[in-house]
């Protein structure tokens, strides 16, 4: 018999009329029924968030940070509850559970377990990174001095609205800090990935975190949209067909496509071999679904033998069983995906001025079917110029187009991107990089796209999405 996981509402589990199923990636049965809560459901609870506000002012930033702390042990090591009928989950069940639903391979689950936990265990560190060195106690006492001026900041929300994808389940480290800045969590879990959501939320119960601050919707695209709309302030992830109607609403923070990107200068472009490895992690890392995962490579000369060279590392990568540690490539839940991802390409491979540098190092073709699941296999393309319509792609695998642009002209044809990693010892053109608005992250030397630190912001600021700063005078 399948798990059934709830509703929570403001913590508080709600088994309702409506249910999906959460299917095997492979064998189509089902793992879990998941209650859904209607927008109704969802506005009627936001009118009492206050409540749920109310429930973490009661700590102050420092005990929440503490909590995160233990909340990241009982995350990776913790047998905590599944559902509400009395079910635990191991880590071990939580990985096979992940991966058969979703399609990542065991060791990426585990990979992702472990970015979450560092999240977690050194939020003192992203906090610092997020207020730029603000003392925490500002936050319990809403004044206090920085660099000897005085500072006052007040939320701008009284929670946080969260529409989240199924990709990667680190991507919910991008929540975490809301909970130590003491502000609730409303979320709407991906459909194929209910679990990692549900077991923070548990994690942070098993720490001591009041139960309230969390609410747990699986919803439809009304439901999604009453979250975004009501919740003050929202991160919404997917691809443009899903995040456009929000493009523009400064209450609500985009999170989609990447367009990550290396760019080798002109002063180290002959030593390219060196940073083949380096390439390679930045495509494949994660099974390539991360919006930092490299989709492009950006040179000034030798892009035809760079290609073949990623070609011919990347091309062997084949599917391999879910629980192989040496497995790379993530099978695709939505095997609709695949098709439209595998004709998106063959599409685009028919216009002139690009090639499927891969198609000549491997055998079979780029879909493939492996014990159940649909999968796509690696592939690099060669493009002649950035007009191209595969030049500045991203697809949910490796993939990724070699360009050939002048060094001169890369930063007027790249167009936003996510991440950059820049290979380059060139001084004016490391200013160029610098001074760029098109770029959110900027790597400096032979670092892979997917390297983040914690006192980093990732994407946004969230600190100062979720708190504004007033003036303020007082007599002390």
């Amino acid at each position: 018999m399948s798990s059934h996981l709830p509703v929570l509402r403001r913590g508080r589990p709600y088994e309702s009329l409506d249910k999906a199923d959460v299917l095997d990636y492979r064998t189509g049965l089902a793992l879990a029924t998941v209650s859904q809560a209607n927008a109704g459901i969802i506005r009627k609870d936001l009118g009492r968030i206050s409540e749920s506000r109310a429930a973490l002012k009661k700590f102050s930033t420092a005990q929440l940070i503490e909590i995160c702390g233990e909340a990241g042990g009982q995350f990776l090591h913790g047998a905590l509850p599944l559902g509400d009928k009395g079910e635990t989950q191991t880590p071990q069940q939580y990985i096979e559970t992940l991966s058969a639903t979703s399609g990542l391979p065991h060791a990426l689950v585990r990979r992702n377990m472990a970015k979450i936990h560092d999240a977690l265990t050194h939020m003192k560190t992203v906090l610092n990174g997020l207020t730029r060195g603000l003392d925490p106690a500002v936050l319990d006492k809403g004044v206090g001095r920085q660099f000897g001026a005085r500072l006052s900041f007040y939320p701008a929300t009284q929670c946080l609205g969260l529409v989240m994808p199924s990709n990667s389940p680190a991507v919910n480290s991008l929540w975490l800090p809301a909970i130590p800045l003491k502000i609730p969590v409303v979320l709407k879990p991906g459909r194929e990935e209910p679990w990692t959501p549900w077991r923070l939320i548990q994690a942070f119960v098993a720490a001591g975190c009041p139960a309230e601050a969390f609410g747990f919707y699986p919803t439809d695209h009304e439901g999604a949209g009453e979250i975004l709309r009501s919740c003050g302030r929202a991160l919404i992830f997917g691809d443009r067909s899903a995040t456009a109607a929000y493009a523009g609403n400064p209450s609500i923070q985009i999170h989609g496509p990447g367009y990550s990107k290396i760019l080798i200068g002109e002063d180290e472009i002959e030593r390219w071999p060196d940073f083949l490895g380096v390439m390679v992690s930045a495509i494949s890392d994660n099974g390539g679904r991360s919006c930092i995962n490299a989709s492009a490579i950006v040179v000034p000369r030798h892009g035809a033998e760079i290609a073949a060279a990623l070609a011919a590392k990347l091309a062997p990568m084949d599917p391999l069983p879910s629980a192989d540690a040496q497995a790379r490539l993530s099978g695709f839940a939505n095997p609709k995906m695949a098709e439209s991802i595998d004709h998106a390409i063959a599409e685009g491979l028919r216009i002139p001025g690009a090639t499927d540098i891969t198609a000549s190092y491997r055998e079979g073709e780029r879909k493939v079917i492996f014990e159940g699941g649909t999968y796509l296999r690696p592939t690099i393309v060669l493009c002649e110029s950035f007009a191209h319509p595969l030049a500045n792609r991203e697809f949910l695998f490796p993939y990724a187009s070699v360009v050939t642009v002048p060094q001169a002209e890369m930063l007027r044809q790249i167009g936003p991107s996510l991440a950059v990693t820049a290979i380059t010892q060139d001084r004016l053109f490391v200013g160029q990089l610098m001074e760029s608005p098109l770029i959110e992250r900027l790597n400096l030397g032979p670092i892979s796209t997917l390297q983040v630190s914690w006192d980093q912001p990732h994407e946004g600021n969230l600190f100062e999405f979720l708190y504004k700063r007033r003036a303020i005078e007082m007599i002390e």
